[in-house]
């Protein structure tokens, strides 16, 4: 009786394997991975082109469904300014948010 080799059973057996602990990485690990910026530093290093961008009126860091994120906001709701905003910058989420335009308020303004 000839025995059969086991050899690419393990092998898939190990690949599949790998596949699903990759799988099951918790999202903050996955950041981690990304960059080993903080979400500061990435908010400081892309504010002025974000800011650039026609639209844009305001960036800051917020929460998100109870988790940290970039949030940008914009003046009105177009379909173009939303289209040229990341929904990640450097693995951290991006949110984008309407708020209408930003005045600064001078002394004595209400």
């Amino acid at each position: 009786m000839a025995r059969r080799s086991s050899g690419p059973l393990v092998a898939t057996l190990v690949t599949a394997a790998a596949l699903a602990s990759c799988a099951c990485r918790d999202h903050r690990e996955e950041t981690q991975a990304v960059t080993s910026r903080t979400m500061e530093a990435v908010l400081a290093a892309h504010t002025d082109s974000l800011m650039a961008l026609p639209g844009v009126v305001g960036t800051a860091i917020g929460l998100c469904d109870g988790a940290p994120c970039i949030r940008v906001f914009l003046a009105d709701s177009g379909a173009a300014a939303r289209r040229r905003i990341p929904t990640q910058l450097e693995g951290y989420p991006v949110k984008v948010e309407v708020t209408g335009p930003i005045r600064p308020r001078g002394p004595g303004t209400p």
